[in-house]
């Protein structure tokens, strides 16, 4: 099949609502990506990362021949697998796509630990989405002083989640998915160094540059 046969370019499996909203804007931000204009099409699992991970090859399976290529993005923590590492996970998941009909057109995400390892790059943006513009400490000083979650050694929490929810709850900043997408529409695409990150970056370059 031509790849002008295809109906759409990318189809993307992810696990949340929040990672939905963080793809969707992204993958708007096309240029910001350094790749040209793609059509794609987003869908949860409604197994969650755990879904992602074991089933998401049978979900794919009746799309093979109306998408070029397929992305699948799942949190490490919370698929079932929490005792492998990202890059093992990544590639079992692959090869099991691979062997279902996506060889060479498909590609896993696993974010280490979750999704919130995405937020932490030293944009001030971040301090802005999240409800701390202009307070004192900044942001990473206080989570750093004040949690259990962000080592001082650390350049972003080693748990990213609890940090970003403690933030919010000493700002009486409601938690909303939507938060997700302002922070992907907003920040540098460039300053964020998580490897899952840059993979999603690295593969969406390879498959659709300008």
């Amino acid at each position: 099949m031509n790849a002008e046969e295809y109906q759409k370019d990318l189809i993307v499996i992810v696990a949340d609502s929040e990672m939905e909203f963080v793809v969707r804007t992204l993958l708007g931000r096309y240029q910001a990506l350094g790749i040209r204009q793609i059509t794609f099409y987003i869908t949860r699992h409604p197994q969650r990362d755990s879904g992602c991970l074991k089933e998401c090859h049978n979900y794919l399976r009746e799309d093979i021949r109306n998408y070029r290529y397929s992305m699948v993005l799942f949190d490490r923590e919370g698929c079932g697998r929490e005792q492998q590492s990202s890059s093992n996970i990544e590639k079992e998941v692959e090869d099991r796509l691979a062997v279902n009909g996506w060889k060479e057109r498909c590609a896993v995400i696993v974010i280490d630990p979750e999704l919130e390892a995405w937020v932490w790059s030293d944009s001030p943006e971040v301090d802005k989405v999240f409800g701390w513009r202009n307070r004192t400490p900044p942001l990473r000083e206080w989570i750093k002083s004040k949690t259990p979650y962000w080592s001082a050694e650390k350049i972003k929490p080693e748990r990213p989640k609890e940090a970003l929810r403690s933030a919010m709850k000493e700002v009486r900043q409601p938690f909303s998915s939507i938060l997700f997408a302002d922070l992907a529409q907003s920040v540098s695409l460039e300053r964020c160094i998580d490897s899952s990150f840059l993979k999603f970056k690295a593969v969406l370059r390879k498959w659709f540059s300008c």
